[in-house]
């Protein structure tokens, strides 16, 4: 029997040749190289959505604005504007919450990359052309596009999704990675 959600650690590993994946119980330690799941619980993930909408939902009403964030970066670099002061705030607001949050003695979550950084340069910039080329990323389509009923981003959003599930199926059952 599982333990109560907010303890779940799950290890997801490939069970070869069929290649399906499996969730066991198991320790959050995991040197092997496994995809682990710590700490889910279905209240943060909520209360974690609820905030991203109450905030997408503000800069709309308050400002006017999309809170789509390719768009507010791409905004400030630019010339300056009158706008250059609310995107700065947001912007800021991304990177400092994160820290504020460690302040008060909240955990780093544990992100490690298993790749080389040639290669997430090479990924970022791709993201970055393809935001360009969709007129807009994952947040201000899939967030704030979706939320307000956009034809356009719920287009962009599906082709995020499906781009992202072949991507899956092609590192991980053709190319063995």
């Amino acid at each position: 029997m599982l333990e109560p959600a907010n303890k779940l650690a799950l290890r997801v590993r490939r069970v070869r040749p069929e290649y399906r994946y499996r969730a066991d119980p198991a320790p959050a330690e995991s040197g092997s190289g496994e995809t682990l799941m710590d700490g889910f619980t279905p209240l943060g993930a909520i209360l974690g959505g609820v905030m991203i909408g109450a905030s997408a939902a503000l800069l709309l009403v308050l400002n006017g604005r999309i809170a789509g964030i390719s768009g507010i970066l791409g905004g400030l670099l630019a010339a300056p504007t009158r706008e250059t002061g609310w995107r700065v705030a947001f912007l800021s607001g991304l990177i400092l919450a994160p820290l504020v949050y460690a302040g008060f003695g909240g955990a780093w979550p544990q992100a490690p990359v298993g790749t080389s950084f040639p290669l997430l340069i090479l990924a970022g910039l791709l993201v970055g052309f393809g935001a360009r080329l969709g007129a807009g990323c994952t947040s201000g389509h899939g967030v704030c596009g979706i939320g307000r009923g956009s034809p356009r981003s719920l287009v962009a959003t599906g082709t995020f999704m499906a781009v992202a599930v072949l991507t899956v199926f092609v590192t991980r059952h053709l190319t063995g990675a």
